[in-house]
């Protein structure tokens, strides 16, 4: 078992990262730069470096003021759709272009979907599908190309224990989530060699704007102690797999063997 994903994580929340770790040179890219987890790593991440937050039109004010108060160099805003697989290449060319070459990409953007219309709604089953995991992979792919011909790089991407064994309460986000860990798990060991580091963030319920109204969860997190933990094994420059928090690893190796029965009756 990964030593780090058997250690309780630290409660420095916010500390900024030491300069002398392996977290690669460049700038910071959050791709869904109103991401309370991506603005998390960001501010941790910021000093010193150049900072885009990609994100939908609209007030990034206080996002960039963020990163500015954490000691980011410069911070950038770029409209950024993440739906629009087609436009993914040029955006990431973009950005290179104006800020320079992308050290670290963070992909913090996601939706919930609404499960009880998906039930019947076709076309919500596609959004969820489109957004949680298509786009995903395309940003992925196009990042991984890019870093990959430079030897150098990190990408977050953000799965679930959602996608470990999907639930009947949440099938079609977990299926989603089911997709993404495997094609980022196919991704890391496709890079592996390369110098380009890939963490699969396995986040439990987060407490944040995502899951407002909804009852906390076992062992859930908060946005801080989920950047702490991705942040920190950044800075250590090696291991794919981060459960959040490492409790879930443990709880989540017995749910393969959860009879059906029981399983249907979980909640989400």
């Amino acid at each position: 078992m990964d030593r780090a994903d058997t250690e309780p994580p630290s409660d420095t929340a916010g500390t900024p990262v030491p300069a002398a770790t392996s977290v690669p040179a460049g700038c910071l890219v959050v791709f869904g730069g109103r991401s309370e987890i991506g603005l998390a790593v960001a501010r941790r991440l910021a000093p010193g470096r150049t900072v885009v937050l990609a994100a939908r039109p609209g007030d990034l004010s206080d996002p960039r003021q963020q990163c500015l108060d954490a000691g980011a160099a410069d911070v950038r805003i770029v409209d950024f759709d993440a739906d629009d697989t087609a436009a993914h290449p040029g955006l990431v060319d973009r950005i290179e272009r104006e800020a320079g070459p992308i050290g670290v990409a963070v992909l913090a953007f996601g939706i919930l979907g609404d499960q009880t219309r998906a039930e019947s709604d076709a076309g919500e089953v596609v959004r969820i599908l489109h957004t949680d995991f298509v786009a995903q992979a395309s940003l992925l792919t196009v990042l991984a190309d890019r870093m990959r011909a430079r030897r150098s790089g990190a990408l977050v991407a953000f799965s679930s224990v959602a996608g470990v064994r999907v639930r009947r309460a949440n099938y079609v986000y977990g299926s989603a989530k089911a997709g993404l860990d495997g094609f980022a798990s196919g991704l890391a060991d496709a890079l592996h060699g390369t110098g380009v580091h890939l963490v699969i963030a396995r986040p439990g319920f987060v407490i944040g704007r995502m899951t407002a109204g909804m009852a906390p969860a076992i062992f859930a997190s908060t946005p801080d102690r989920v950047a702490d933990a991705v942040v920190a094994r950044l800075a250590r420059g090696s291991g794919v797999d981060l459960w959040i928090p490492w409790q879930l690893r443990v709880m989540f190796s017995v749910a393969p063997y959860v009879p059906r029965a029981v399983w249907r009756r979980m909640p989400r």
